[in-house]
């Protein structure tokens, strides 16, 4: 079964998409207050969750661990409008960058997005530990594969 980090392309083309999806997290004017000014490492930081999160290297965790995934998002106090508009941006940055259109892949983002902006929420509010999401370490999203049989590379069909 293909990964959905080898069915979107690897490393490369998840850096392009987080890339153009934190930009537009940066000029969003209800998001933006949760990213400040921006970090220039938050880029490959989220780059590196998504592609471990999608069958990839585990960079993530070996060079910053779930518990900093925690840490920074306590006491943002993210609203359902933020989490709703986070979902908006990364799926219109997945449109913007040309990742495939796939039912079953864009499903599968659209279902990891959803899930890690749930737990990024729930984070955001605890006060106490035992009010943090149950999730500790980065989750492994599988999928079924896509669902088109066609190759990705025109060339193949010949």
């Amino acid at each position: 079964m293909v990964t959905l980090y080898e069915f979107a392309g690897g490393r490369e083309p998840l850096r392009k998409l987080i890339d153009t999806f934190y930009s537009s997290v940066l000029a969003d004017p209800l998001l933006q207050p949760l990213f400040g000014s921006g970090k220039p490492s938050h880029v490959d930081h989220l780059t590196d969750f998504d592609a471990e999160a999608f069958g990839g290297p585990d960079t993530f965790t070996r060079e910053l661990g779930f518990q900093h995934l925690v840490d920074v998002h306590r006491g943002l106090e993210i609203t359902d409008a933020q989490r709703e508009r986070f979902i908006e941006l990364y799926m219109a940055a997945v449109d913007k960058v040309g990742l495939s259109d796939d039912p079953a892949f864009r499903q599968a983002l659209r279902e990891h997005v959803e899930f890690g902006t749930t737990v990024a929420q729930q984070n955001s509010h605890a006060v106490t530990d035992d009010q943090l999401h149950p999730l500790n370490a980065v989750p492994h999203w599988t999928w079924p594969g896509p669902t088109s049989t066609e190759p990705a590379d025109p060339q193949e069909a010949s």
